[in-house]
């Protein structure tokens, strides 16, 4: 672990925000260092860090993790196959294999700080590529549907689209929330239809890393310096996640289309310009 703890600290506040908000935590991640002169701390680092937004997503929904969780169990002693807890839970399973292999296939490829798909210009177009999704999502969409509703092929399509937040910029936040939102569902119910299907991503992601970083030998210095990154980003997820909810709640997904709009769109002149590298 070669960033001390006040860095850490700091990119865990970056990655905790980012994480959960449909702005892209990998790109933030590879902004901010190449901004403040640090060493990009690659996309092995972000995925260990991701057990922080877990933490967040699970305690944020706690009520719906328990639902599902224990209504599962019961559904299969009680042999009801057909139980809407059993059912959602086992779509989300079938929706989280997509990515499982995609990320097993691309793993050499997007773990390394010189990954050609970490470049700024790729963030950059990632970020544009997005807000246009989400903006046609916004337009086009009647918001009008609840997780309750929701069928096997929404959560596949979601499932595939969480596919694409390999790329960084893309965002798996917005990816199955631009997704979600496309298919009808409410605002607020497509971020949670999105948080929930995103748990066993997350968890796999986060867990994957901490072994790599186990079998690589971590000092105890590391494992404090990333156990300290972990608490700050975890707070920081939770109160991602509860400002998430109040804007599409109360307004709409366009802050965050704007947003990542100006952010490609500074980071392809940044780089045309060489002011990063």
């Amino acid at each position: 672990m070669t960033l001390g703890y006040a860095k850490v600290a700091f990119l865990g506040v970056v990655q905790g925000i980012t994480e959960l908000l449909p702005i892209s935590s990998t790109a933030h991640m590879r902004v901010v260092p190449a901004l403040l002169g640090w060493r990009d701390p690659g996309s092995a680092f972000s995925a260990a860090m991701q057990l922080a937004a877990l933490a967040a997503v699970v305690s944020y929904f706690w009520q719906d993790v328990r639902r599902l969780a224990v209504g599962s169990v019961s559904a299969i002693g009680r042999r009801q196959f057909a139980d809407p807890d059993l059912r959602l839970a086992i779509w989300i399973a079938l929706a989280t294999v997509p990515i499982v292999l995609a990320g097993a296939l691309l793993s050499n490829s997007l773990n390394t700080c010189n990954s050609p798909f970490r470049a700024l210009p790729v963030i950059g177009w990632a970020c544009i590529a997005m807000a246009v999704l989400m903006a046609l999502s916004e337009i086009l969409a009647r918001h009008s549907r609840s997780v309750e509703k929701a069928s096997l092929v929404d959560a596949l399509v979601v499932g595939l689209a969480q596919v694409g937040a390999l790329i960084p910029g893309v965002s798996r936040s917005g990816s199955t929330l631009t997704a979600a939102l496309a298919l009808g569902f409410k605002r607020e119910e497509a971020a949670r239809f999105s948080f929930l299907l995103g748990i066993p991503a997350i968890a796999l992601a986060g867990s994957k890393e901490l072994w790599e970083l186990h079998k690589a030998h971590l000092d105890m210095h590391g494992w404090s310096v990333l156990a300290l990154g972990l608490l700050v980003a975890s707070v920081s997820a939770f109160a991602a996640i509860w400002a998430l909810m109040r804007v599409l709640e109360r307004f709409s997904a366009w802050p965050f289309v704007i947003y990542r709009g100006m952010l490609g769109v500074l980071l392809l002149v940044a780089t045309a310009n060489a002011r990063l590298v």
